[in-house]
């Protein structure tokens, strides 16, 4: 198909080339109502979702024959699983953040809060999701200066992307609230709260 390319990925795996990352979010829900038996991981990224098989199970030239006929799938469409997260909005970028914006603190809360969020693909750590949304009105560069540690929970914002830090780590998102939400347990089946495709909404805590 236009714009699908299916590429070796060693052994167990299958790589899927797309034109973008709204292309990519499609296929991937296509993906996931349809997945046969012997489809282990699916792994989105921005342009690319990895398809991790059991290859006695389902061999991989079967594992490429239904990459090629899997039709995408509208978020319309798709079951949602939907993650509600409290974010107290006091981030140290906050300000800067509205000034890039041309938008006023409360306005950038209120973005923020009133857009639905998708999870594109994980990130950097486990338990980091990048989270995409329509529109461009929370659009903004990452710091010119990454931070050496940012706390754990924080909710930052970089590029078209907002996410949440799952644990202390160094980064350079503009940091615009905290959520006491844990991202990733180790205990958990599966350990990550936000797994691609799940809606986001976050809620200003009072």
């Amino acid at each position: 198909m236009t714009g699908r390319r299916i590429l070796p990925y060693g052994d167990h795996a299958l790589l899927v080339e797309l034109d973008d990352l709204d292309a990519v979010l499609a296929l991937y829900r296509g993906l996931d109502a349809s997945r046969p038996d012997g489809v282990v991981e699916l792994v989105p990224a921005a342009r690319t979702i990895a398809v991790v098989v059991e290859p006695r199970i389902l061999p991989l030239s079967a594992a490429a024959g239904w990459l090629e006929r899997a039709a995408p799938l509208a978020a319309a469409d798709a079951e949602e699983r939907l993650v509600e997260l409290d974010v107290v909005y006091d981030g140290a970028d906050l300000d800067e953040v509205a000034r890039l914006t041309g938008l006023s603190p409360p306005e950038v809360v209120a973005a923020h809060t009133g857009a639905t969020w998708r999870v594109a693909f994980g990130g950097f750590a486990p338990g980091f999701a990048y989270l995409v949304t329509e529109g461009d009105a929370l659009t903004v560069p990452r710091r010119a200066t990454p931070r050496t540690a940012v706390p754990a929970g924080s909710v930052g914002l970089a590029g078209a992307f907002s996410g949440v830090y799952p644990r202390s780590s160094p980064g350079g998102w503009q940091l615009i609230g905290r959520t006491d939400a844990v991202l990733w347990d180790e205990t958990a089946d599966p350990p990550a709260l936000l797994r691609p495709g799940t809606v986001v909404r976050f809620r200003e805590a009072g």
